[in-house]
């Protein structure tokens, strides 16, 4: 599509004059018109050439052009191809084989296409075209929760052919299967939320210390250590009243007796409360030094032994 005529290029003598808001000005002379576009610091765009006379409007025409151009693009991606799927059978198809066409063909229809459902005869199967109708009935039958039949069965040489399109078209499809995922990945969402999350409502409640779960003898050498020795609280000090001091006779008889004044009797202060404590293990005692053994006195020193006596001398030989 070529772009309309704007400004100096509008050939015309009047025009039916638009305003920037939609406004209709009237018929009035193009001089007139392009006058208006300039003091407003738009464009006069010739918006229908073929009327008589033609229609402009004052508008920015560069904003004009791109949103046409976003409307265009936004129609192109709307704008969906069907595509023919094409599904074929045997007159003698197993059961399980059957299902499995079954859901491609189910598949196809939900994604906005069509279906093609081919039967292919083969021998002596061609005499009994009856038994491919029924086939076919049956898997329209089967399909009809999301495709309709448009084409019914029919000969086509050796095969039989049968077109069933889609209930929803292909826009509907895709954003019903966008919202479906959505849908899925958000309940997978909360799935993994559920599990990261300890349930404790159905948990027995805690009767039991941690202690209780120890043996009986463990317990009884644990308390055995805690007990701790109560002191006897230490008794207050009374303390007595200090004595009179005496007063001669002559000054007791001149002054009046003095009124005896009770000693208020101390207040005998509670016990503290004994704070159990863990008693303290002993320290093990270190081994008691042994004692260096005494040395032996020196022995005495041994007497010299006596040499040798000398030999007598010999006499004179006769």
């Amino acid at each position: 599509m070529s772009d309309p005529r704007i400004n100096d290029r509008i050939r015309v003598p009047e025009v039916r004059l638009v305003g920037p808001a939609g406004e209709q000005v009237g018929i009035v002379r193009v001089e007139d018109a392009l006058r208006l576009a300039r003091e407003s610091d738009l464009d006069l765009v010739e918006v229908a050439p073929n009327a008589k006379p033609p229609v402009a409007k004052l508008m920015d025409f560069g904003k004009y052009k791109y949103e046409a151009a976003v409307k265009a693009r936004e129609s192109r991606k709307n704008q969906t191809n069907t595509v023919l799927k094409e599904v074929r059978f045997r007159l003698k198809i197993d059961t399980h084989d059957y299902e499995t066409k079954v859901g491609h063909a189910k598949r196809f229809l939900g994604a906005g296409d069509k279906v093609k459902a081919m039967i292919q005869f083969r021998g002596r199967e061609q005499q009994r075209p009856e038994m491919g109708v029924r086939l076919l009935e049956r898997f329209a039958n089967d399909v009809a929760e999301v495709g309709a039949v448009e084409s019914s069965p029919r000969v086509d040489g050796r095969n039989m052919v049968m077109v069933v399109g889609p209930l929803k078209n292909k826009a509907e499809a895709k954003a019903e299967a966008r919202r479906q995922k959505q849908r899925d990945e958000a309940k997978a969402e909360n799935e993994r939320k559920a599990k990261d999350k300890i349930d404790t409502s159905s948990a027995a409640p805690v009767t039991q210390s941690i202690g209780d779960a120890f043996p009986a003898e463990l317990r009884e050498r644990a308390g055995q250590a805690e007990e701790p020795v109560q002191q006897p609280a230490p008794e207050p000090e009374v303390q007595e009243p200090a004595p009179a001091p005496e007063v001669p006779e002559t000054a007791q008889a001149a002054a009046p007796e003095p009124e005896a004044v009770e000693t208020p009797e101390p207040e005998v202060a509670d016990a503290p409360e004994v704070v159990e404590a863990p008693a303290p293990k002993a320290a093990p005692k270190p081994p008691a030094p042994k004692a260096p053994a005494p040395k032996a006195p020196a022995a005495a020193p041994k007497a010299p032994r006596p040499g040798p006596k000398p030999g007598a001398k010999p006499g004179p030989q006769a």
